[in-house]
This record gives structure tokens, sequence and C-alpha cells, in this order.
């Protein structure tokens, strides 16, 4: 066999995810300050497009920021005062940790538990990472 027949079935058993370039976009927060309290208007939105537990994105953003949360249908209501530049850095964060590959750098990630270790599986590459727990 010659090489371009070798390349042209290895990528025949690839996944058709893996040809696909399209870009993540995330909406930036719209956040609400009432008295000591701050309303993340679109969170519910956030976690659709991230393809994630709302509860898990919401201990997440607690614990960075030392503070309660409280999911109330598509919103989060914390307890204190934040800026939305704050909670957007912090979505970016929870981006690069828990939903991109580190192999392929793509978005087509799952959380898999396994015992007590926790993985991130790719779809696309089929890569499997550990994960710190939240």
């Amino acid at each position: 066999m010659d090489y371009e027949k070798m390349l042209e079935e290895a990528y025949s058993q690839l996944p058709p995810e893996t040809f696909k370039h399209e870009r993540l976009e995330i909406p930036k927060p719209i956040c609400t300050v009432l008295g000591s309290r701050t309303i993340f208007q679109n969170f519910g939105n956030i976690c659709d497009i991230l393809n994630r537990d709302p509860l898990h994105l919401m201990r997440f953003l607690s614990r960075e920021m030392a503070t309660a949360g409280a999911i109330e249908g598509g919103r989060i209501i914390f307890q204190g005062k934040f800026e939305p530049a704050t909670l957007e850095r912090l979505v970016r964060r929870y981006l690069d940790e828990f939903v991109m590959c580190p192999v392929c750098k793509r978005p087509d990630t799952k959380i898999a538990k396994e015992k007590r270790l926790h993985f991130l599986v790719c779809s696309a590459c089929g890569a499997r990472s550990p994960i710190k727990r939240i």
C-alpha cells in the first residue's frame, strides 16, 4: 500500500465529529446586582452551550468565588457583589479545565465517573484525561 491509500483508510476510521471545524461561542454573562446578591441571568443558556450539568458549573463558580449560590430556573443567585468580567473569566477557566479536550482542543467532551475518579472523555478523538473533583 502506498501512503495515500493508508491515509485514506485511517481517515475513514475516524468519527465524523473530528472533521467539523466550528467555533464554540459562549455568550457574555448577563448579571444583575440586587443589594448584596448577584443574579447570573443567562446561566442555563451557558450550561446548555457547554453541554454540562448546571450543578457542576455552579459548584465550580461557588468554590472559586468563595460564596453560596442557588439555582432558580435558568439563572443562579450568588451571595455577594460580583462583576460580569469576574464571572466571564471563571466560565472561561471552567471551559479550559472541564470542557475542552487537552489532546485535540475540541469541546466535544463529557465527564465520566469511574469509581472515585472523574475523566474527561472526548468523542472527537477518543482521549480520556483525568480531571480534578469539585
